[in-house]
Formats: C-alpha cells, sequence, structure tokens
C-alpha cells in the first residue's frame, strides 16, 4: 500500500491538535494503558482518548507511532524522508525498521488507512520502555522515561487556580518560566488558552517561551476539565470581566427599555464645521466665519491636489483692540490614509486635553491656530480644538500646497472652494447637549443621534447662506450624567454602522478616556463594547462622534453582578 499522508504532513497535523506535546509532568515517568480496538485509555492514570486505537495483527499487537510517541512526551523528528524516535528510524514507504542500526522484523512496521503503526515490543525497545500485557493479550501497559532534553533551553512553565472548572468560570493563569542560565524570557506562545471556557469537555493548553538568545524551549501542557452547572453565560461573564473596549455578544441589546428619567438641553457653544469639499483638488478657502468667545472648531479633510499639501485653520483680529485666542483642548490625526483611524485617534488625543496654547492677536493680525503636517496626495487629516476668543475674529479653513505660506496676502489671493454637496460645513450654534439621567430597572439603554429622541443640531453656510443639518452631530459634546450607576456596566451598541471612537469618563475620583472598541471596529447592535464598570453611584461621561464613524449609538447599562448566585462571586487574583 503506497504511504498517502507522508510524515511532512503528518506532523503540522498532530502539531495543531495538540498531540506532539511535552506534559505537565514531563519530569515522570508516562504510561499509557490501553487495549486492541480500544480508543479509551489512561495516561498515566488519567483517562484520554486514542484518535487511532491499538490493533491486532497477525497475533502481535500494533501501536499508532506518532500518537503513542506524543502521549508518552517522546520527540519524533525526519530526516530524508525517514522517521526517527528513540532508537528507531521507520522508512515509511518500504515499512523498513532499524534499531540501532539494525535491521528489525518484517512486518514490524504496518500502515492501517493512512496511519502508521509499529510493533508494540519494537516501540518498547526503541523508547527503552517497559512494556507488559494482560493474560489474554489484548490489554497493555507502556511506560517510558522522558528525555533528559537540552541543558541550555529556557523552560516553559504555568500553572492554573484549579484542574477542573465549571462552563463560564474564570481560569486564573500563573505563568513562571525560567532560564537555566538565567538569560531572560522575552516571548510567550500559547495554544489553546482561554480566560474562559463555557462548554464542557477537556482543553489542553500549551505554552513555549523563547529567551532573549532566540532559544524557544519545548512545549509544556496542562489540561483542564470542564464541566458541571454554568457558572456565567458569555454575557454574564463579559459583565464581571470584560475590559473596558472589549466587545461581548448581547442578542437582546435592542429589545431593552429606554432609560426612564431623562432630559435633554442644549448650551451655547458654537461649533464651525468643516468637511466640504472634503477632498479639494486645488488650493483654496474651505470655510470662513467669524466668531467670539467659546467655540469648538471641527475639519475633515483629504487631500486630493496632485501635489503635498497641507491644512491650516487661521485666526485673524477683527477688533481694533487686542484680542487673546486661547486654544483649550486640541486633538488631531495627521498624516494617515486610513480614513477610520482619523476620527478615533483625533478624540483619544483631544481628551487627553495637552495643548493649550495662547495667542495675542494685534488689530488685523493673523495666526495660524493649527496647521498639518505635509499630506501627500490622498492622505488626510482631522482637527477638533477648543479655543475661546476675547473679541471678534475670523477663521479660516484652508487648503494649500506645500509650498504656499498661510499669510493674509495669500489667503487674500486664493478663492473659496464650492462645497462638494456630499459633505456637511457650517456654523452651529448649540453645539453641546446637556443629558440627566436616573437609573431604574435594569438592563436599560440611552438613545443617541437617532434623530427622534436625540435630533440632528442645525446651523447655516454662511458662505452659501443655505441652513444646513448636521448629521451626524460630528463635533457635538454630550455632556452626559447618570445617576444610579453604583455596580452598573456601561456599553456602547452601534446602531447606525461602523462605530471607531473614545469617551471620557469620570467615575468618582476616576477620570479615564476608554478607547471604543480596543481594537477594529465596532459594527453589529448585538456586539456591545465595554465602555466602564462604574464604582460611584454617579458617572458621568463626556461623548464627541467620531468623525468616519456613524449615529445612532446606544448606550446599554447592565447590572454587572447579582448578589446572591454563583454567577456573582468574582475572582480578582491578576498575577
Amino acid at each position: 500500500m503506497p504511504f498517502r499522508l507522508p510524515f511532512s504532513f503528518l506532523l503540522p497535523a498532530l502539531l495543531g491538535a495538540g498531540l506532539l506535546l511535552s506534559s505537565a509532568s514531563a519530569a515522570a515517568s508516562a504510561q499509557l494503558q490501553g487495549g486492541t480496538d480500544q480508543t479509551a485509555a489512561l495516561l498515566s492514570g488519567q483517562p484520554t482518548k486514542l484518535t487511532n486505537p491499538p490493533r491486532l495483527v497477525q497475533g502481535r499487537t500494533v501501536l499508532p507511532l506518532l500518537e503513542v510517541s506524543a502521549l508518552l512526551g517522546q520527540p519524533v523528528s525526519q530526516t530524508l524522508g525517514r522517521i526517527a524516535v528513540g532508537r528507531l528510524v521507520i522508512d515509511p514507504t518500504s515499512l523498513n525498521v532499524t534499531l540501532d542500526a539494525a535491521p528489525q522484523p518484517s512486518g514490524s512496521a504496518a500502515l492501517i488507512g493512512d496511519v502508521l503503526y509499529l510493533n508494540a515490543r519494537v516501540l518498547a525497545d526503541g523508547l527503552n520502555a517497559n512494556l507488559s500485557f494482560s493474560d489474554d493479550g489484548r490489554s497493555f501497559s507502556l511506560t517510558a522515561l522522558p528525555l533528559g532534553g537540552d541543558p541550555l533551553l529556557p523552560q516553559a512553565r504555568f500553572s492554573t487556580d484549579k484542574a477542573v472548572y465549571a462552563p463560564g468560570e474564570k481560569v486564573i493563569y500563573t505563568d513562571y518560566p525560567f532560564d537555566p542560565d538565567g538569560a531572560d524570557i522575552v516571548s510567550r506562545k500559547w495554544s489553546n488558552k482561554r480566560d474562559v471556557y463555557f462548554e464542557p469537555g477537556s482543553y489542553t493548553v500549551t505554552l513555549q517561551v523563547t529567551n532573549s538568545r532566540g532559544q524557544v524551549s519545548a512545549p509544556y501542557s496542562r489540561t483542564l476539565t470542564v464541566v458541571g452547572p454554568l457558572m456565567d453565560t458569555p454575557l454574564s461573564y463579559a459583565l464581571k470581566y470584560a475590559d473596558p473596549g472589549e466587545s461581548f455578544p448581547d442578542t437582546l441589546v435592542n429589545t431593552y427599555p429606554l432609560v426612564g428619567t431623562q432630559s435633554m438641553v442644549t448650551a451655547a457653544t458654537t461649533l464651525i464645521f468643516s468637511n466640504s469639499p472634503e477632498a479639494p483638488v486645488q488650493s483654496g478657502l474651505l470655510y470662513q466665519d467669524t466668531v467670539s468667545g467659546r467655540a469648538r472648531l471641527l475639519a475633515y479633510h483629504l487631500n486630493s491636489l496632485s501635489q503635498p499639501a497641507r491644512f491650516y485653520t487661521v485666526a485673524r483680529n477683527l477688533e481694533s483692540r487686542p484680542v487673546e485666542i486661547s486654544t483649550e483642548r486640541l486633538g488631531e490625526t495627521a498624516p494617515t490614509r486610513i480614513e477610520g483611524q482619523l476620527g478615533q485617534v483625533t478624540l483619544l488625543d483631544y481628551f487627553a486635553g495637552s495643548a493649550q496654547q495662547r495667542f495675542t492677536l494685534q488689530p488685523g493680525e493673523s495666526v495660524a491656530l493649527y496647521a498639518s503636517p505635509t499630506l501627500n496626495p490622498g492622505s488626510g487629516v482631522n482637527v477638533l480644538q477648543d479655543i475661546t476668543t476675547s473679541g471678534r475674529v475670523e477663521l479660516t479653513f484652508a487648503m494649500l500646497e506645500d509650498k504656499l505660506p498661510p499669510s493674509a496676502t495669500v489667503l487674500q489671493q486664493l478663492p473659496y472652494l464650492p462645497a462638494d454637496g456630499k459633505h456637511v460645513r457650517g456654523t452651529f450654534p448649540n453645539a453641546v447637549k446637556i443629558i440627566r439621567a436616573q437609573l431604574g430597572s435594569l438592563p436599560a439603554r440611552m438613545l443617541i443621534g437617532d434623530g427622534q429622541i436625540d435630533p440632528a443640531i442645525l446651523g447655516s453656510d454662511v458662505l452659501s447662506g443655505q441652513p444646513v443639518r448636521l448629521s451626524g452631530n460630528y463635533g457635538v459634546l454630550y455632556d452626559i450624567q447618570i445617576m444610579g450607576t453604583s455596580g452598573v456596566a456601561v456599553a456602547l451598541s452601534p446602531r447606525g454602522g461602523l462605530y471607531r471612537g473614545a469617551m471620557n469618563v469620570q467615575d468618582g475620583p476616576i477620570s479615564q478616556t476608554v478607547k471604543l472598541p480596543r481594537s477594529g471596529v465596532a459594527i453589529t447592535p448585538d456586539k456591545p463594547t465595554l465602555l466602564w464598570r462604574s464604582q460611584s453611584d454617579q458617572l458621568k461621561i463626556d461623548f464627541v462622534p467620531a468623525s468616519g464613524s456613524n449615529l445612532p449609538i446606544s448606550l446599554v447599562f447592565y447590572q454587572a453582578r447579582t448578589p446572591g448566585t454563583l454567577g456573582s462571586l468574582t475572582k480578582t487574583y491578576n498575577p
């Protein structure tokens, strides 16, 4: 019979199945007990299951070579198409077997289906193992010592807080690898490691480590058993253990009632938004208006010029006296070709609030409040800036080819670029929405940006004189304050498509900006992203819809734990 599955194919397949792994008891002998034509077996006294059962061929017991070698912790290698294990070398094509180069009797190896089997006695001799049979010859016991290994290799080690878990119970891992010569362990590679297993069964977890010399340890494994009543569902587990920014499943999220006690008012902070033409093809003025007092400036543009360009926000003093302009917050992303990055990175920068500047402008004097890095064709910029002025100033948003300075002379000579008809520009006088709510029964949700409960704000394009509706409420600051939040978990559920942004949370003395989601994008309502687990009874959330993302969203409120139930227990150790 031809050898249809060569060892070069079988070895990676067995590795992927977790069969060629060192065990956690690698320092002790391994004993395999089984019977012919039976898949049930014992490995060092613990139940295991063979994929390929032992067979009886011409009155002799034969064992699946690769599988049994793996279970006994014996390494297998391949050289020039031949398989080597212990003192044995097997040619899988001719089925010839040698022990210390001495030929073994014909029939020592056999192919049953596509699986290579070896005479049990020959395998025991090759591994220096002990082999015994029951009186009827149908059951066997094969015991092998582990190899000494390479004394220069690092050693992988880890433990778990227990060996048997309930479905939905958190697994606590403690890894403690070491290097014989004290070299640093620089990387860890895990296989089948999960923080929780929801389905009953046995799971083999494996660790390999690499030291600073590039040497890789042998695999080190432990088998976990998952059995018994469910401790946590994927949802209740996430509410207890998920980190902010992680998503979790909840198919009922859109059925939850709206938060009952809720009020919303707007505050007079002017938003000036430049997003049309979103991708200018020539140097020019994108938008322009005057402002006095507090204002928020938002711009989102791509360079579609045929050459490098820069984006500028320029302020000019219109008063007959000196005017002070202060930047209170500034967030920006530039340059980037990845549009999905623009809004999220800008918000993370904005909430960091570390770019405070102050300028004093004489009458008629100008200053660039923002100047982007050089943007190659196709690259974009997103900037969100809060300013305060002590008098009336003219604000100009401009895209200029790289060699043009944003001087008053240059700006006066450039044309106003027409709107592209697809995107928004304009001035919006009420760009802060204040929401106050009291939580009642949970779970519950709060809708933001749905167009009805929370309509889009209105403004005007002063260049065209046309009224403008700010679909998406980009640049609007939502000042949200929720009462009754102690022990409550809050999550974001996207309802209008892709969402990738950030929110700032104030929980008692803790202030934290949360990246939403931690990686990738949130895109489906039934996979909300955890925002925060509140410790105080009052939670404040600052939210600005991210450029390039979509409204509406829901803020979903859950009771994080139900006292008095098995699932109320929380493991807090985090090594």
